[in-house]
């Protein structure tokens, strides 16, 4: 697929942030011309689908600034650094935000969330064997935690009412291995 490529000539470093960096590319297009690229760089992030043995999911709310309204999502959150582990960064960011210990983890793929405009990679986990401790939320972190059966999230996500696309898929991919259990 080379002959879609576009080949990097330059790049202008545009803004660093606590957590985006904004690059300016001009590129090479595969038919030779030239053009601009502007792309926010991210570390990376996880998020995690916590389901209790009786078949309720952990669930958040929290207000996103960038929409300007409350978002019910699954417990998330960014890499402390590049070569952090995800699987233990998502142990950790579930246990902070909600207070949830997994005894089992299960990897349920990446996901690339604006690859127009961004390099964020989210790692998708479900967690089980789940029992609670304290939580340890951020000074800037407010949300609040409900559990909610997965089928009634599955029907949710149908019906368009959770609207955050990491939540969705990893509600979809759960359901999935849940059910493919049940055949066995």
């Amino acid at each position: 697929m080379s002959h879609l490529e576009e080949k990097q000539l330059s790049r202008e470093e545009i803004y660093t942030g606590s957590v985006l960096h904004v690059i300016r590319d001009t590129v090479e297009l595969p038919n030779g011309d030239i053009s601009h690229r502007e792309v926010c760089l991210h570390i990376g992030a996880v998020a995690v689908i916590p389901l209790l043995d009786d078949g309720r999911v952990i669930m958040e709310r929290q207000y996103r600034y960038a929409h300007g309204r409350v978002f019910f999502e699954i417990p998330a959150g960014k890499l402390d650094t590049p070569d952090e582990d995800p699987t233990k960064a998502a142990l950790r960011e579930l246990r902070e935000e909600t207070g949830a210990i997994a005894s089992r983890i299960i990897p349920l793929g990446e996901i690339d969330t604006t690859p127009a405009l961004m390099n964020e990679k989210i790692h998708l986990f479900l967690a089980e064997g789940i029992t609670f401790g304290e939580r340890e939320l951020d000074d800037d972190e407010f949300l609040d935690v409900e559990l909610v059966p997965l089928s009634d999230l599955v029907a949710m996500t149908m019906r368009g009412e959770i609207k955050d696309a990491k939540t969705q898929i990893a509600i979809l991919k759960a359901q999935r291995i849940l059910d493919s259990r049940k055949s066995l």
